[in-house]
Parts: C-alpha cells; structure tokens; sequence
C-alpha cells in the first residue's frame, strides 16, 4: 500500500499524477502540496482524503484545515515536514524552479523515493542529490526512456546518450522569433504543459536542462550526451551501444506513462494510456539542431561543463527571464540574451553547499532582475 506525497499537486504533472493513481489499485495520496490554486486544491482532498496538505497562503490554509479536519500548512519549510513523514513511501517532486531543491533533499535524507520531475533541482544541486541516486526516478519523458533503455546494460557498452527534441512551436517558423507573442512561444505542438516549461521548450533551454539532468542521472560525459529534433515525439529517447548500434523508447505523448514507471518501478503495469499503433504514426523524421535559433541549448551544455556555480545561475536567470517574457517585460530572444549575461558573470568551479547554491541563486535573480530593469 503506498503513500504518495505529491509538491506541485494542482500543476499539469500533479494533476495528471493523481489521474494515473486513480488507476493503481493500493496507492494512498498521503499529502498534498499546491502553490495558490486553492479551488483545485480543495476538490482534490474532497477525493483523495490525504492526512495532511499545503498551499501558500495562510488564510486559504486555515479554511482548508477547517473544512476538512486535517492539517494544512503554507509554510514552505513545512514541506520538508511532509516529505519526512514516516507513513510516506515515495515523493512526486512536480514544483517548478529551484524551490524544489530544499524538500527533494529532505526527502532524499530521509530515504523516500523520489519521482523527480522538477529537473531544476538537478541542474543546482547534482552534486549534492547523487549520493542518493538510487532513490530517484526520473519523470521527465527522456529520462525515463532512458531508464528503461538503460534497464539491465552494462554502462561500458553505451557509447552515447542520444535525446529527442521535439523543437516546440518555432522548429519551422518563418523570420525572426524577436516579437513572438507568449501566447504563440506557449503552444507546444504535442505536449499539454505548464507555463514555464511551455517556453523552456519554445526556446530549447528545457531540453538543455534535460542535458545536465542526463550528466548527473546516468554519469555520462557532455560529450557524450546528443540532442536530436523528432518532431513527432514518439521516441523519447535513445541509447547507441559501442557497435554502432541504436536502442531507442518509444510511446505515445502522454506523460502519464513516465509517471506511473516512477512510481511501479521496477514493475510495469497496465496504463489507462492509448497505446502506441505505429501504423498509425507513419513515418518518424530526425533533424539536427538549429543552435542559431535555438542558443539557449548550447548556453545549457556550457554552463554543465563548466560546472560549479553556473549551471545554478543559468536555472536561477533562466526563471526570471521567463518569468518576464511572459509578463512582457522581455522579448523573446532577449531569454537566451539576458541568461548569458548573468551566466558569465559566476565564474566559481567548486562544488557549493545547499547554503551557497540558493545563495548563488539569490545572486543571479538579483543580477537578472537589474538587467530586465
């Protein structure tokens, strides 16, 4: 009987996670974390009936806890309350940004498994999350083809990490991307996402994120980790043994499937995903990379290789600039402009302590924050 504690439950992956556990017999919602999506929040504990829940607002949180008899925190550091609790078996990371790092750890230290679907943490604090690495499985539709493709090989015989791109809203468009609208950066061709992650895909930075992800997930050099553009989204991702040879997941879009191996792992189990008709599909096209109009991936692959505080301040200027291209504070190829800037400006190359990275996140939000103004 599992207890899950889902951070980021009124978000599309904790939504679609509570869909998938609606599904899996013997699997308990034990706490519920939201962000201010108080009228979501409360139909969700009408039928889930978890011990305990949150959400930041402590006027929303009283009424909660009243209405309902449990208790309803809106202190952030009460969410590594949650993720410590004895009664609780796996954690659903699904919060954006690097908010997520403080609990991941908690839950981490305090031996849950994790399914981390909030690559952000990885790409600040790597270092600090892989002396738990088998604790985590990743939610990301990539890393989790990745796992399975993975699943029984031995390392020395993958030569390389190869990740699938779908390109997002403006792989084809016509002219210069300086005064797209958020409106049309937030219309991904095949994924139903929340908003940052929407234009972390528009601009490709979502899937430089998934590039230091892969770095500390499977332990592979930058070198060794591809992008590719598939813009049907059917392979995930794939895997190229010494020989030459392709190993490659396939499966519907529909982050369903990636949720549910996070939390059956190592078993596979019956979906209410449609399954994957290839005859269907038709063909299945690959494209290299325009980095031209895409910048924002290769900012990722040096920030990862030159490790140290960059990687932190290219996650940290990253969520601002998103952040104000959707409030319209930015246009768009000013994001890859402005995460440059900031980026160049942290040049350390140790490993930093939980202290220092949200110290060096502050920082950099500071520094971005300054050049939007």
């Amino acid at each position: 009987m599992p207890n899950v504690v889902i951070l980021g439950s009124t978000g599309s992956i904790g939504t679609q996670t509570l869909d998938v556990i609606r599904h899996l017999p013997g699997y308990t919602v034990l706490g519920l974390a939201a962000g201010s999506n108080k009228k979501l929040l409360r139909k969700q504990i009408a039928e889930f009936k978890p011990q305990f829940a949150s959400i930041n607002c402590p006027e929303s949180a009283k009424s909660l806890s009243e209405e309902f008899s449990i208790p309803v925190y809106s202190d952030p550091l009460q969410l590594e309350e949650m993720v410590s609790d004895p009664r609780c078996d796996v954690v659903v990371v699904a919060v954006v940004g690097a908010m997520g790092l403080k609990p991941t750890l908690a839950a981490l230290e305090a031996g849950k498994r994790v399914a981390l679907a909030n690559k952000e943490t990885l790409v600040a604090g790597g270092h600090l999350m892989m002396k738990y690495q088998s604790q985590i499985i990743p939610v990301d539709s990539e890393h989790s083809a990745l796992w399975h493709c993975f699943y029984g090989r031995d390392r020395k015989h993958i030569a390389k990490i190869i990740l699938t791109a779908s390109g997002g809203p403006f792989r084809t468009y016509k002219g210069s991307l300086e005064n797209v609208s958020a409106k049309e950066a937030l219309a991904h061709p095949n994924w139903d996402m929340g908003g940052k992650i929407s234009i972390d895909s528009a601009t490709m930075m979502n899937k430089g994120l998934e590039v230091i992800e892969a770095h500390w997930l499977f332990n592979f050099p930058y070198s060794h980790i591809e992008v590719v553009v598939h813009p049907e989204s059917i392979v995930h991702s794939m895997i190229q043994l010494n020989d030459g040879s392709v190993i490659a997941h396939l499966g519907t879009a529909d982050m369903r499937l990636p949720i549910q191996y996070a939390l059956t792992y190592p078993d596979i189990v019956s979906s209410p995903v449609e399954q994957l008709d290839l005859t269907k599909v038709g063909t299945l096209s690959f494209e290299p990379v325009d980095l031209k109009r895409f910048p924002s991936l290769e900012l990722a692959y040096r920030a990862g290789q030159a490790g140290g505080e960059q990687p932190i301040a290219l996650n940290a200027a990253n969520e601002e600039a998103v952040a104000a291209f959707l409030t319209g504070k930015l246009k768009f190829t000013q994001i890859p402009e402005l995460v440059e800037k900031v980026m160049e400006t942290f040049q350390g190359k140790s490993f930093p302590t939980l202290e220092q990275i949200l110290d060096i996140d502050s920082e950099a939000r500071i520094r971005a924050r300054e050049w939007i103004g």
